[in-house]
C-alpha cells in the first residue's frame, strides 16, 4: 500500500466518488449531488487544503482532505480534517489508520498545535479518532421540528 497525493485522474475519481463517501459519513443523512461537493470541495483546494490518498495494487484505496483552518473566535491557526474515506472493499485493513497519521504529521509539520474535526454521532469512524487521541471538543445538537 503506498500514500501519495492524487494525479489529476485520481482527483477526478474521489470527486466522483465523494458523493457516497458524504451519503456514508453522515449515516445516509446527505446524499449530495456531484455539483455540490465540486463546491464544497474546490474552495478547500484553493485554500491549501490537500488529498492524500491509499493506492493498493494500482487501484484507489481510499483518501483523505486535510488542510488549515483557523478557530473561529480566536483566529488561531489549526488543523483540520474534513474527509477520510476507504473504499469497502479495502476496509478493516488499517488504511483509514494510516492515512490519518499521514495527514497527522504533515499538519505537525507545519507547526500547527491543534487538529479538529467533525463526525456524525454513530460513525464508525469515530473510533479510530479517540484511539488516535481525538476527545470531544463540542457537541453539536439538533432537533426535528
Amino acid at each position: 500500500m503506498e500514500i501519495r497525493t492524487p494525479t489529476s485522474a485520481e482527483l477526478e475519481l474521489i470527486l466522483t466518488l465523494s458523493p457516497q463517501a458524504l451519503f456514508e459519513g453522515t449515516l445516509g443523512g446527505v446524499m449530495p449531488t456531484s455539483e455540490k461537493i465540486k463546491g464544497l470541495i474546490e474552495p478547500l483546494l484553493a485554500k491549501g487544503c490537500r488529498y492524500f490518498i491509499a493506492v493498493e495494487g494500482g487501484d484507489l484505496a481510499g483518501w483523505i482532505l486535510f488542510g488549515k483552518s483557523k478557530d473561529q473566535f480566536t483566529d488561531t491557526p489549526i488543523g483540520f480534517i474534513y474527509e477520510l474515506f476507504v473504499l469497502e472493499q479495502f476496509r478493516g485493513k488499517g488504511y483509514s489508520k494510516q492515512l490519518l497519521s499521514k495527514a497527522l504529521d504533515h499538519l505537525k509539520s507545519e507547526n500547527l498545535l491543534e487538529v479538529r474535526l467533525s463526525a456524525f454521532s454513530g460513525n464508525h469512524a469515530i473510533k479510530l479518532y479517540e484511539k488516535t487521541g481525538f476527545h470531544v471538543r463540542t457537541v453539536n445538537m439538533s432537533l426535528n421540528l
